[in-house]
């Protein structure tokens, strides 16, 4: 689907009362004036001074660094804050003139319908068409009109071959698009989604963004969405609202929050997609935000033909982890089918595919918690038939798609504490494996080593929950999804913990659908599809060819082998002749 043209813009910081020609200021449709609010026993306030005015009728992309408050902000719009989370707020805020505070979240769903970073929490029915149906119900709603809404709602999101599905048998993503189908089923004036894209591969978010755009621009929905992954997210916003670590929020067009001038209201190179950092470093002008618009200047440069031979991984013969024929699922349904797969110490491997494709299904078996029906898993060279789930984990590290799973204690500090002692360790030791403090600063979580992990965001939470299987130094790694609520930075020290693991002779296995993090970090790509494992083979291979799973970078240089921003600028600064293959630039309306 190509983006929408921009449409017309119009300020929104206040019309001067009298000016001559002033323009009107179009309806808000959530309107945020000197807003504070603050979580229960926090020292801080999570949001401060909020004053902005967010039009009725657009696509609005909330973006900040992780912790930022981005969660907060939304949930302040459906008045889930303060009344589940408790907490003091302060200010005025009025959402389609209404206050959420005064009107309660009972009363605020009709108008905004909201989607959760975890979609299995606001799940109450067991089968995909009664969630769908569930609020129609409750809603008194005639049984032909309702069955009318629920079809449209299927069909828009791609859900009708799942309406008869268990919601406990879905993958990850298809769970969240039957949360977003369940939320559209009133017809609610605003949408707000809270990443709505982390777990769906490139074709589903594609899907869910294009069903955005169509509920926005045919029937006027305004669409509120908070999302770190701007590669897929910018080429469809009217706006952005971008959220700082500290100082005032800012809300523009995303070509001027991305902007070459720099202000302490732009957004940072470090959470640019790759597209908008490499126009930035090669001086492209006006700002690229989507790849058709980026081809209009990498055709005019330079570059090679064919990419050069990739020199192998060094990594041991021996693989930590295996598996045989693996045929396993759950109960009567087959996920997997003969599945020959394999890491081994010093690599990472990257699986990739469709949602549903068997993914999760292979990390959970290669740690115990799926059983063989037919095959085996090997960890050493040894089956792990008959052991325990909690033995496996001595050695294998497992990080699933809900951090939540791993995370019962009252501080992040803690939940290492308990790993170390269940593998034997003293937690105020001098033999451990890595120093506690040491690691969360690394993950750049050493403010919240006190802090109550179900109090933090779902990125600080995939970190805290990373914290506590990684104070061990396991031999293998399993991350399913690591990078799900993590922005750019974030991410950017999670590869350099992972490539020094990596150097150190771990094994590690990523199951992602973000394919920038792929090309960055994997030296193996593994395609999987219905249960099968359909490529497996060097990333500059996989990556560099597929329609579907490309980066960026890729997609702009398509044959030269490039994955990433430093494989074209590391090209670029090695060449002594112009960049640029004529002495024309590409036109600016290009």
């Amino acid at each position: 689907m190509q983006p929408r043209q921009p449409a017309l813009r119009h300020s929104f910081t206040g019309v001067i009362d009298g000016a001559a020609g002033a323009p009107a200021a179009l309806p808000s449709a959530v309107d945020f004036r000197q807003v504070r609010y603050t979580y229960p026993e926090a020292a801080t306030p999570a949001l401060d001074q909020i004053d902005v005015q967010l039009p009725e009728g657009e696509l609005i992309v909330v973006v900040g660094p992780s912790g930022a408050g981005k969660s907060t902000l939304l949930r302040l719009v459906n008045g889930l804050a303060p009344h589940f989370s408790g907490g003091h707020l302060q200010g005025s805020l009025r959402v389609l003139g209404l206050d959420p505070v005064v009107a309660t979240p009972r009363l605020m769903s009709r108008e905004v319908g909201f989607v959760f970073q975890d979609p299995e929490n606001q799940f109450v029915m067991d089968r995909v068409e009664d969630e769908i149906a569930f609020a129609l119900e409750n809603a008194g709603m005639a049984r032909q009109e309702m069955r009318i809404r629920v079809e449209e709602t299927l069909d828009l999101l791609d859900l009708a071959p799942l309406r008869g599905r268990r919601l406990d048998m879905l993958s990850g993503g298809e769970r969240q698009r039957v949360a977003i189908a369940a939320a559209l089923a009133l017809r609610p004036r605003i949408l707000v989604l809270d990443e709505p894209t982390s777990q769906l591969d490139p074709k589903s978010a594609e899907d869910v963004l294009a069903a955005l755009v169509r509920l926005n621009t045919d029937l006027g929905l305004t669409v509120l969405l908070a999302e770190h992954r701007l590669e897929r997210v910018l080429p469809y916003a009217d706006r952005v609202l971008y959220l700082p670590q500290e100082g005032a929020p800012r809300l523009d067009t995303p070509r001027a929050l991305l902007g070459d001038e720099p202000a302490a209201t732009t957004i940072p190179v470090a959470l640019s997609p790759p597209l908008v950092r490499l126009a930035k470093t090669l001086g492209w002008e006006p700002l690229p935000l989507t790849v058709k618009e980026g081809l209009a200047w990498s055709r005019q440069l330079r570059v090679p033909t064919a990419r050069g031979a990739q020199p192998p991984v060094a990594a041991d013969t021996q693989p930590i982890l295996s598996t045989h024929n693996l045929h396993a699922g759950y109960g009567d349904c087959p996920v997997l089918h003969g599945t020959d797969f394999a890491v081994r110490g010093g690599e990472i491997v990257v699986l990739l595919g469709r949602n549903g494709s068997g993914k999760t299904t292979l990390l959970k078996s290669l740690v115990g918690l799926i059983r063989p029906q037919r095959g085996e898993v090997r960890l050493q060279g040894v089956s792990i038939k008959g052991k325990d789930v909690a033995d496996i984990c001595r050695q294998v590290g497992y990080l699933p798609q809900d951090p939540n799973q791993l995370l019962f204690a009252d501080t992040v500090a803690e939940e290492m504490a308990i790993t170390l002692r269940n593998h034997g360790y003293d937690p105020r030791g001098y033999d451990l494996p890595i120093a506690p403090q040491t690691l969360l600063e690394r993950l750049g979580l050493a403010h919240k080593a006190h802090a109550y992990p179900r109090d933090m965001s779902v990125g600080e939470r995939q970190r805290a929950a990373l914290a506590a299987i990684l104070v061990t130094r396991p031999q293998a790694l399993l991350l399913d999804e690591p990078t799900r609520g993590l922005d750019y930075a974030a991410k950017a020290r999670l590869r350099s913990l992972l490539e020094e693991w990596r150097g150190e002779g771990m094994g590690i296995v990523i199951v992602t659908h973000d394919v920038e993090l792929a090309a960055e970090v994997a030296d193996r790509v593994v395609l999987m599809s219905q249960g099968e494992i359909i490529a497996d083979g060097d990333p500059y291979t996989i990556l560099g060819s597929s329609p579907l799973f490309a980066s960026q970078v890729a997609r702009l240089f398509p044959g030269t082998g490039w994955l990433t921003v430093e494989d074209a600028l590391d090209y670029f600064r090695g060449q002594t002749h112009a960049p640029y293959a004529t002495d024309d630039y590409p036109d600016e309306g290009a």
